[in-house]
């Protein structure tokens, strides 16, 4: 495989997947998108790409990307008929989802025994990292396969090769558990000083240059929580679902995850109240409020 223009089917043109497609086609490459929504369609098609109207048809092309919810949707759209049938040896399926890396080998497995690759590749950044060309796309795949596609994922940001099949999904799963559990207590921290009167803005400036810096301190507190627009782009429910798949692997493989335990039950109780498509960085509002 090469950088040269290519015919990519892209199979999940949500609020990441939509931007995603664009800078594919702005990098020249011919588009096939699927998507259950008509306007997700329409702003393919208005971007330059091809509206397909079934997930067999984005599958009839040597390199298919999905980005879907998890992995039941992931094995379902591959055990679809047409997609089977659609899928031609020597083609390589690269699933951008935040699935479960024990499932996307099994998932690999089952599709090399028909001389299909399957390279998991999840990202990290957001709909603005999306937007941007910026997202830390984490790459699990046979590395001859995942150099052919690098061109390809270069368009959407900056590649990482982290291992064998599943290798993407596990590390993509165990970030996201560090993210929510750093944000929870970058919320507590933040809220209490406010509450004592401390100036927010100079609270992250000394722990953007202290010990105490992370994402949420660099990232999520300054631009989504601070103006209130609560709007990352990343909802709380997807959040969830990645730190129960990290706290999963990790007793998988004999780790007790004590702490993670105890950030999927806060997490989780947050969610129960929240609205369903609050955005992942309402936790602080929600720690905030009273009686919670």
């Amino acid at each position: 495989m090469s950088d040269a223009a290519r015919t990519i089917g892209f199979i999940g043109l949500g609020k990441m997947g939509s931007p995603m497609a664009r800078l594919l086609i702005n990098g020249g490459h011919r588009v096939l998108g699927f998507d259950l929504a008509e306007d997700a369609l329409s702003h393919l098609t208005e971007a330059g790409g091809t509206a397909v109207h079934s997930a067999g048809d984005a599958a009839a092309a040597d390199l298919v990307v999905l980005m879907l919810p998890d992995s039941d949707v992931v094995t379902s759209v591959l055990h679809d008929d047409a997609v089977v049938a659609a899928l031609a040896p020597g083609s390589v399926v690269i699933d951008m989802s935040s699935s479960e890396p024990m499932r996307t080998r099994e998932l690999a497995a089952d599709l090399a025994r028909r001389g299909i690759h399957l390279v998991d590749a999840p990202v990290s950044g957001g709909v603005r990292g999306a937007e941007a060309g910026k997202l830390t796309i984490m790459v699990g795949g046979d590395a001859d396969v995942v150099a052919g596609i690098t061109p390809v994922l270069e368009l959407l940001g900056r590649p990482v090769h982290a291992g064998d099949v599943g290798a993407g999904h596990a590390v993509k799963a165990l970030n996201n558990l560090m993210s929510a559990t750093h944000l929870w207590v970058t919320s507590e921290v933040m809220i209490a000083g406010q509450r004592f009167g401390l100036d927010p803005e100079v609270m992250l400036s000394v722990f953007n240059g202290s010990s105490g810096r992370s994402g949420s301190t660099e990232n999520k507190w300054p631009n989504f929580i601070l103006p209130g627009g609560f709007d990352s782009g990343f909802g709380l429910r997807l959040m969830l679902k990645d730190m129960k798949i990290a706290t999963g692997l990790a007793r998988a493989v004999g780790v007790e995850p004590t702490l993670g335990d105890e950030a999927v039950e806060l997490w989780a109780r947050a969610a129960g109240e929240l609205d369903a498509t609050a955005d992942h960085t309402e936790v602080a509002r929600w720690i905030a409020s009273a009686g919670h």
